[in-house]
């Protein structure tokens, strides 16, 4: 009889340990394992909640609350990239829409006589609000634009190329021009939208005034809460059964397609969430920043977005949302300091870590823990193994992922990632 495998979430095997000794314990399971992630998440809100704001003054509090809504969207970025691999270069498209669906609010509760906004009554040639825009003016209305408006849209954009089984770089290109369209289709309704210059000049939110600092500060907060809050969602998510299938589809989708299961709809879940993050991160970015415009929701701040990500770790929630600070601020400091050098060397930074680790920063400690001696072995994986039946058990052709394989194989539509029942 052949001798039983271990098969990991990426497809790679490896002998079990002969009879008589002692399975080595799977990556995870250990005291310091479990309490690594309620102890980086407490680490974070005191880092967030504490020290940033006694240390910052109002003005560097106000950048890192715009830093951190880039690492919201990193965040989504880590879900459908990182977990999906769907290269996502549009993200710009969801982070304006959330972006000017409160701007627009905004712009109405502080309109003046007329109800028309400022930019309205000097570019417009009519007295009249837009249809479009009166719905706006509620607030309910306004917070659940900001959320479903582009779930919707990404959904729309999703079965349209999911179903035909568009992917890759193809994919990327596509969601990128998007992003591009819509910044063209915002410029050249300047009259309704504010053309180049967007809108801005807030004067409050929900009857707060956006220029005493207490209030600022309390934008700060929200951000870093909401913050907080997706990073545990997603990272539940990562740990979910879910989560597992969308991996599975990242690493084989005709497999998972096999095992009955449809990986169009498994990415849209993904991709629509991820548009739903960058969307609550452009309506953040607004009252913490004051403006919202064309130049910020185009290709290269989508292009941007991703490479935040990138450089952190796209399959990391933590390091995606460092490295989306970490570069944002680096932005901001190189930039006053070398402004004619900044994209060169944001540049070579991408390449360096693509090339050099390509799961990114937050990969830099599992890379040194695998080349010292004693240490992981160089195929290893961070993934835990799971045990499956033997090899001559294994109907060729299978694909079932992280779940045992009972003899003759699984039954039709049966077969479930992490072994459960339909």
């Amino acid at each position: 009889m052949t001798p039983p495998t271990i098969v990991r979430a990426a497809g790679t095997t490896s002998p079990a340990p002969a009879p008589g000794t002692a399975a080595p314990r799977p990556p995870g399971t250990g005291r310091w394992d479990r309490l690594r992630a309620p102890a980086g998440f407490a680490a974070a809100a005191a880092a967030l909640f504490l020290v940033a704001p006694l240390l910052l003054t109002d003005f560097r509090l106000g950048l890192l609350a715009k830093y951190l809504c880039f690492a919201i969207v990193a965040v989504g970025i880590a879900l459908a990239w990182g977990r999906g691999g769907m290269l996502t270069l549009g993200q710009g498209l969801f982070f304006g829409l959330g972006g000017y669906a409160m701007a627009m609010h905004l712009e109405l509760a502080d309109a003046g006589p007329g109800g028309l906004p400022d930019f309205m009554l000097l570019y417009g040639d009519t007295d009249t609000l837009p249809w479009w825009w009166v719905p706006f003016a509620h607030p309910v209305v306004a917070l659940a634009a900001v959320l479903l408006l582009p779930m919707a849209v990404a959904a729309g954009i999703g079965l349209l190329v999911f179903r035909r089984r568009v992917r890759g770089a193809y994919f990327a290109i596509l969601s990128q021009a998007l992003a591009a369209a819509f910044a063209l289709l915002l410029i050249g309704q300047q009259a309704t939208t504010g053309g180049t210059n967007g809108l801005t000049n807030f004067r409050g939110i929900f009857g707060y005034s956006l220029h005493d600092p207490v209030n600022r500060r309390m934008v700060y907060f929200v951000i870093a809460a909401v913050l907080l809050i997706l990073v545990a969602l997603t990272r539940h998510l990562f740990l979910s059964r879910y989560g597992e299938l969308l991996a599975a589809v990242r690493d084989s989708e005709e497999r998972v397609r096999f095992l009955g299961y449809d990986p169009a709809l498994v990415k849209l879940a993904a991709y629509t969430a991820s548009a739903g993050m960058a969307g609550v991160a452009g309506a953040l970015f607004v009252p913490a920043v004051g403006i919202i415009s064309p130049a910020m929701i185009g290709i290269v701040p989508s292009i941007e977005f991703v490479i935040g990500a990138a450089i952190g770790g796209r399959a990391s929630l933590p390091g995606a949302a460092l490295g989306a600070i970490t570069v944002a601020w680096a932005q901001t400091t190189l930039s006053e300091q070398f402004p004619a050098g900044w994209t060169y060397f944001q540049a070579l930074l991408f390449i360096v870590v693509i090339v050099f680790l390509p799961g990114g920063l937050a990969s830099l400690a599992h890379v040194l823990r695998r080349r010292r001696p004693g240490g992981l072995p160089p195929d290893d994986t961070p993934d835990p193994p799971l045990p499956t039946g033997g090899a001559g058990d294994r109907p060729a052709g299978d694909a079932t992922v992280g779940a045992p394989i009972p003899p003759g194989g699984p039954a039709t539509g049966s077969a479930r990632p992490g072994g459960g029942a339909p």
